[in-house]
């Protein structure tokens, strides 16, 4: 049987933790800035967790399981 490959957009946009959990950054902080406020642009520069909802459909893009 075939390798199976890696999901080439999910391996540039998600990292997994030491934990196993998996890092992604949020969206809408490319454009349009000049009217979020500078609370908004801040926490978004931050990175978040993936929910549990999605976890098992990115670990199947990543074929971590």
């Amino acid at each position: 049987m075939p390798k199976q490959k890696t999901n080439s957009s999910a391996k540039k946009r998600f990292k997994v933790t030491g934990t196993g959990k998996i890092k992604r950054k949020h969206a809408y902080k490319s454009h349009i800035l000049t009217k979020k406020d500078t609370k908004r642009k801040r926490n978004l520069t931050k990175s978040g967790l993936v929910s549990s909802a999605d976890t098992d459909r990115v670990m199947k893009m990543l074929v971590l399981r």
